[in-house]
């Protein structure tokens, strides 16, 4: 018998697994016309899982709606209603008092295993005949052991149809008084009930807002990330000004990057405020941040192309590859505004793995093309400083190279870390820690924007980094230019140098006596 044991503990982590796979990222859940899958001698359906840490203050009563709320973690049922079929309904006895079970089954995932007879070496879920003799559970029931050390957990609520109603209502609030990831099933055991179907929502509550426990840490990310930008930006700001004649067309991508930097994380930060205090996405403000999130990737990793192919150094513009460029960021803005749109906007549960799948491999494909590119380019730019023995300008691009690399190997290292990091921890056990994965990536790409800004700052010499013509220049001069005021500055600075050089070697001839008439210069 102990085979069927192991077969039910196998279906309990199957049913978590598959839950956590589905879980909606909303603290407000709603239930329209849901129906019941049947598992085992049970059917079931996942109401919501999330992160909930323990209420600070305790609630009076269990269905108090007294306020405020702040310091209370709970599950709130709202009008959840359960409507069985008629021909279920007509055979009832309408002078029976309950004629219908339905349970609704709240577990903190570590307590998983004591849902269901697993410790009677049995492969159900439901109480049956025989066990009810042995005094384990009562017939109809599902088959819960409680924890000693909190005997009404792992909480169930039940819910009976009366007589010949075709509904049942249940309104209840439970207190979480204990920090864990907590998985809601609505559960039946009577095959009588088979076509029932739920709606309603169920609330869940934080003890500082409804923002889901493995969620929560962002908010205060995206504020400290806001205030990040924005110091990067007013220094940049300051530079800008101060060196305003010397700017080049490059310097007006880096303050772009920066400006949609600093507009996302704003964006993020007041929609995670938003949900904290509502329960729910707000459709405008999340769509605004999704869109600022795609643009500014898109336009960093351009910025990150165009810098390694030398582009305001050792070329005046891209030439015939511009279309190219273009057509490679269209694409992936195009491929990340989907997938953030699915993640954020959708529910996740209405996508499958393999509609999953389609949308995340572009992104990757397109990310790993950007990479190649970008250190195809880098090494081709090195290679033209290296000829023309621009030592300041390959020792800027060396520095740049080095910095891409380290970003690299560390992005290599943080995609094997949250593999093992999800394969580890697939129902969400480490959510308090989950935070650290989407963080990561927005402060590499922070880092990576402040090198660039150390490197290519605006000062009184931009001729370390501008354009200058050179003697057997074998660059592209046909193409689209992305700019055309770059390189003007370039060529005012070379034509300003020339200038210079001609009046000092004038000054020269006529110190030595070596000059020649000025009547004679004007004749000539």
């Amino acid at each position: 018998m102990r085979y069927r044991g192991w077969d039910l503990v196998r279906f309990l982590g199957f049913m978590l697994l598959w839950s956590s796979a589905t879980v909606v990222q909303a603290s407000i859940h709603e239930y329209r016309n849901e129906g019941f899958s049947r598992r085992l001698n049970s059917y079931f359906f996942h109401g919501g899982s999330e992160g909930l840490y323990a209420s600070k203050l305790h609630l009076p009563h269990p269905n108090s709606e007294d306020k405020p709320l702040n310091g209370k973690s709970f599950i709130r049922f709202e009008s959840i209603t359960f409507r069985r079929t008629k021909e279920t309904t007509e055979k009832q006895n309408e002078m029976q008092q309950k004629t219908g079970l339905i349970e609704a089954i709240i577990v903190e995932v570590k307590d998983r295993g004591r849902i269901g007879g697993s410790y009677e070496n049995t492969d159900v879920i439901c109480c049956n005949p025989k066990l009810a003799e042995q005094g384990s559970c009562k017939v109809g029931e599902v088959i819960i052991r409680q924890d000693p050390n909190n005997p009404d957990w792992p909480k169930r609520i039940q819910t009976s149809f009366e007589g010949k109603n075709e509904e049942a209502t249940l309104i209840q609030t439970v207190e979480i008084n204990s920090t864990g990831m907590y998985y809601l099933y609505f559960m039946f055991c009577d095959p009588q009930l088979k076509g029932t179907i739920l709606s309603g929502r169920t609330v869940w509550r934080n003890p500082d807002g409804y923002l889901p426990g493995k969620m929560a840490p962002l908010m205060t990310f995206s504020g400290f990330m806001s205030l990040a930008y924005l110091v990067l930006g007013l220094v940049w700001f300051l530079q800008f000004v101060q060196y305003w004649k010397d700017i080049i067309h490059l310097h007006y991508h880096i303050t772009a990057v920066i400006g949609l930097g600093m507009c996302e994380m704003a964006f993020w930060y007041f929609e995670y405020a938003n949900f904290n205090s509502t329960g729910n996405r707000p459709m405008g403000i999340t769509l605004w941040a999704v869109t600022f999130s795609a643009v500014k990737k898109t336009v960093s990793r351009l910025l990150l192309l165009v810098v390694s192919m030398g582009y305001g150094v050792v070329r005046p513009t891209l030439g015939g590859i511009t279309p190219k460029v273009l057509l490679l960021g269209f694409m992936y803005f195009v491929a990340t505004e989907a997938l953030e749109l699915v993640e954020h906007l959708g529910n996740i549960n209405d996508f499958s793995g393999k509609a999953k799948v389609f949308l995340v491999l572009p992104v990757a494909l397109l990310d790993a093309c950007f990479i190649l590119w970008i250190f195809s380019s880098l090494s081709k730019t090195l290679e033209k400083l290296q000829m023309r023995r621009s030592m300041a300008k390959m020792e800027l691009y060396r520095k740049f190279t080095n910095a891409l690399a380290v970003s690299v190997l560390l992005s290599v290292a943080w995609i094997g870390y949250e593999l093992y990091f999800n394969a580890s921890d697939p129902l969400s056990e480490l959510w308090r820690r989950a935070w650290i994965i989407p963080a990561f990536w927005t402060l590499l790409a922070y880092i990576i924007l402040v090198v660039i800004c150390i490197l290519w700052a605006p000062s009184h010499n931009p001729t370390r980094f501008a354009y200058l013509e050179e003697a057997g220049d074998d660059l592209e001069e046909e193409g689209v230019s992305l700019t055309t005021s770059g390189v003007k500055v370039a060529g005012d600075v070379a034509t300003k140098l020339e200038r210079k050089e001609r009046k000092v070697s004038i000054a020269a001839d006529h110190v030595y006596g070596l000059g020649e008439d000025p009547e004679e210069d004007k004749r000539e």
